[in-house]
């Protein structure tokens, strides 16, 4: 039996497994939970991440407008299903103008270390990188420096120093619909200035793994567990009618987590249902969020639709570390 490190949640939304169903994830059978235009001025709701918070869960979305200009906006909900999503996007404060100006704002993840929720997003800053900011309550949010140079996508932290240091998984990419990717870890003393930087894992070219062929990137914050640091990510492959994105899951190593112990060859997801495969960008499926209960193993995951809506889907930390190990390459 493997085992999550970190708190219980029991009231962590869930479903059991429908019978004779033969994936390791699978999913909520009312998705999709966030439609497309769930305030008024959204054309998308999607590639968002939520938390535990108080009694109930708080989250960053992002919502694509109606002029499609991307930006992330504050969230609750009571039971992690239902969600009410601010009017109005995030406005950050901080000490210094030129990183508070404002280009665009996407795909953010949301993690909490130590006494804060850090919040980290693609940043446009002369191209995209890593934006990085915090709140203590999600009322009052706060902007520090860019992580990296641009460009840069899929920043995603640890959720508690390794050896003393802030830890985060990003993907080096190009200023447009990047062609390539890897995934990278980086760690900082002070989440100002980052170094360290080590090379975690690659494309696969061939077939032994196709479905991930053209890029990857880290999804939700890394679950620690007694197997080691569990990474749900995605992959792309690029077909003859376009990019199709899925959900792949690998094992990092607890103390040095550019390691990786497991790596499933066969994704854990695909875009299968009619909301993941019609939408703005039509068969993705985009993980960026993971809620889980220590005292069960259950886990949940929110992933963005076709770029369009917000879908639920369950697993455990059992069937994850199982199938991975299993099908590691």
């Amino acid at each position: 039996m493997s085992k999550i490190i970190g708190s219980s949640l029991p009231n962590i939304p869930w479903q059991e497994k429908p019978d004779g169903y033969d994936m390791p994830v699978w999913r909520y059978n009312e998705n999709p939970i966030i439609q497309r235009n769930a305030i008024k001025s959204s054309n998308s709701i999607f590639n968002s991440a939520v938390i535990r918070h108080k009694d109930g869960f708080a989250g960053v979305f992002r919502c694509d407008s109606k002029a499609v200009s991307m930006d992330i906006f504050a969230g609750f909900s009571e039971d992690g299903v239902h969600w009410k999503i601010n009017e109005n996007p995030i406005t950050f404060l901080g000490d210094d103008e030129e990183i508070l100006k404002r280009e665009y704002r996407y795909d953010p993840r949301v993690c909490f270390i130590e006494d804060r929720y850090y919040i980290t997003w693609c940043n446009g800053y002369h191209g995209p990188t890593i934006g990085v900011g915090y709140t203590f309550d999600f009322q009052t949010f706060y902007q520090i420096e860019n992580a990296f140079l641009p460009y840069n996508r899929n920043g995603v932290l640890f959720p508690r120093k390794i050896n003393g240091k802030y830890c985060m998984l990003s993907r080096p990419s190009d200023n447009g619909h990047t062609p390539f990717g890897d995934i990278f870890y980086s760690q900082s003393e002070d989440l100002e200035y980052w170094g360290h930087h080590r090379h975690v894992m690659s494309t696969i070219k061939d077939d032994v793994s196709a479905w991930q062929g053209t890029k990857i990137g880290a999804g939700p914050i890394p679950i620690e567990t007694d197997e080691g640091w569990l990474l749900i990510y995605h992959g792309v492959i690029t077909t003859c009618n376009g990019l199709v994105y899925r959900m792949g899951c690998a094992i990092l190593d607890i103390d040095q987590p550019w390691k990786v112990k497991y790596r499933s060859k066969y994704y854990i997801m695909a875009p299968y249902e009619n909301y993941e495969c019609v939408g703005d960008v039509p068969n993705v499926v985009f993980p960026c969020a993971a809620l889980t209960d220590s005292e069960t193993g259950r886990i949940a995951i929110y992933y963005g639709c076709a770029d369009t809506v917000t879908g639920l889907a369950f697993t455990t930390v059992d069937e994850l570390v199982q199938f991975t190990k299993e099908n590691s390459f």
